[in-house]
């Protein structure tokens, strides 16, 4: 893995830490969840092979903190950090752009405020909820999770959140039963980064010390978002609408496949679910590479 070169860009109430790697055109990749720049680290370097590959934490994640830590979050908002990275790193030419989940909601918004400075946009599985027609049940759903969150804490609002995202029906996951009461006590179980490298722990460490920021803050607030459909049906042209081949059916992925019929945009669905990226890096980076083009 080449170590990228780190840069630091002042933004209205935050200071975005940013990753570049290779040279050319610009692609700019937005992470989604609590994965911020480190979530590219697996595809970032054969994506630099023929560019410049430019990752991120957005505001208030990881290593880009906000002035003020309890500052509501819009999408419009990190939309507009997006296009300032873009204009420090490609001041003169348009960008591709690629974005996960809460990520591809913020290039949604790019291309659709700011299409003269993007030149392809692939979304992968952004959970744009306001496009469904039983988007109410989802407010719901959502209303639930902060409502959980502000009464029991974090674990048990990330669990409501789980079970909103799976498929209609689908059961929930089954832990059996714990067998007769050993004659010894257990062991207390491993830390979450036994067993990895500095890199990958540290990784892990940015990620749980994220989500009650993504959880309360980024959740609430992209999920709440409406795209704008007329807008984005004129430049479906430049838009590629993806989501896992293992996530059917769920929340994400509906999003993704329903706004793409609407569009008469592209979809295309990539290997492993709505984390394919982490899970299948290689097939993922190269189905990406093929749809950005040269």
């Amino acid at each position: 893995m080449t170590p990228p070169t780190i840069g630091r860009l002042r933004v209205d109430g935050a200071t975005l830490h940013y990753e570049v790697r290779g040279e050319g055109p610009l692609l700019l990749l937005i992470p989604g969840g609590t994965g911020g720049a480190a979530s590219f680290d697996d595809v970032a370097d054969d994506l630099a092979a023929d560019r410049t590959v430019v990752s991120y934490d957005p505001r208030g994640l990881s290593r880009s903190p906000l002035d003020d830590p309890e500052a509501p979050q819009h999408v419009a908002r990190h939309a507009d950090d997006a296009l300032r990275l873009l204009d420090l790193l490609s001041p003169e030419a348009p960008a591709r752009v690629a974005g996960c989940s809460s990520g591809g909601i913020v290039a949604l918004h790019l291309l659709a405020t700011r299409p003269e400075r993007v030149e392809r946009v692939v979304a992968h599985e952004p959970p744009v909820v306001e496009v469904l027609p039983d988007a109410a049940e989802h407010r719901a759903m959502l209303a639930r999770v902060q409502d959980t969150f502000r009464r029991e804490g974090l674990m048990p609002a990330a669990a409501v959140f789980a079970a909103g995202l799976r498929p209609s029906g689908a059961a929930p996951t089954v832990t059996p039963a714990t067998p007769a009461t050993p004659a010894a006590p257990p062991a207390p179980p491993a830390p979450p980064t036994a067993g990895l490298t500095p890199r990958a722990a540290a990784r892990v460490e940015r990620t749980m010390a994220d989500m009650p920021y993504f959880l309360g803050r980024i959740v609430p607030g992209f999920m709440a978002y409406t795209p704008d459909v007329e807008r984005l049906a004129a430049l479906s042209d430049r838009l590629v609408l993806a989501g896992g081949a293992d996530s059917h059916g769920e929340l994400p992925h509906r999003c993704a496949a329903f706004l793409a019929e609407r569009l008469g945009a592209e979809f295309v669905r990539f290997p492993g679910g709505h984390t394919g990226l982490s899970t299948h890096p290689a097939e993922f980076g190269e189905l990406l590479r093929k749809l950005l083009g040269g």
